[in-house]
């Protein structure tokens, strides 16, 4: 029974965590429009593969984190830090002169390590799994030894998986109607980047 709460409230608290639009699921949604469902497919493989071991390291320390504010704040700079670098490469993307492009056929291996990069620099999910597993603990009562830590990232990775295969089933589907999504795509990621650089200075401010 501990075991099916930890899957179901897990799963779905990854997969409802994806269902906005993020730096994830864009990146591979544009992936999809620029290289193919299976380049997505890949990119979704690489991306799940590391809230995997987020999920997991979440579950490690939320006690840890929490008992410990300076640590928390660490995390949020070190976001900080990152998104802006990613507003600037979006931005500069998309003031780049583009030329006319066409579906590269290619192995989904660099795909694969996009996502895993692109995943790794969203840092968002472990204070997100670290609410989480607090909150399985305190109001489930459920206590998470190794098989337990285990089985939670891995409900959290097929969670984010399911939201982002969903993601590229819907961009499939309206392929051919979404050509201002490509002209825009890196502005809206962009933009996308200064909401979040935002967020996490109010965070930073509030705590």
């Amino acid at each position: 029974m501990e075991d099916l709460q930890i899957y179901i409230y897990t799963f779905l608290a990854a997969f409802v965590g994806v269902v906005p639009p993020g730096l994830v699921n864009m990146s591979v949604a544009k992936t999809c429009l620029e290289k193919g469902k299976r380049n997505g497919t890949f990119m979704a493989f690489g991306a799940s593969l590391v809230v995997f071991f987020q999920a997991l390291l979440a579950v490690l320390i939320s006690k840890y984190i929490f008992s410990h504010p300076y640590v928390k704040s660490m995390f949020l700079k070190a976001g900080v830090a990152i998104l802006i670098l990613m507003f600037l490469y979006f931005l500069l993307s998309a003031n780049r002169k583009k030329t006319q492009r066409t579906i590269k056929k290619r192995t989904g291996t660099k795909s694969f390590f996009t996502g895993i990069l692109v995943s790794g620099l969203n840092i968002f999910p472990i204070p997100y799994f670290v609410l989480i597993g607090t909150l399985l603990t305190n109001n489930f009562k459920i206590t998470f030894t190794t098989y337990n830590d285990v089985f939670f990232a891995l409900s959290a990775a097929l969670g984010t998986f399911t939201t982002l295969y969903l993601y590229i089933i819907f961009i499939m589907k309206i392929d051919g109607k979404t050509e201002l999504f490509k002209k825009y795509s890196n502005y809206f990621m962009a933009a996308l980047m200064l909401v979040l650089i935002i967020i996490t200075i109010a965070r930073l401010y509030n705590m």
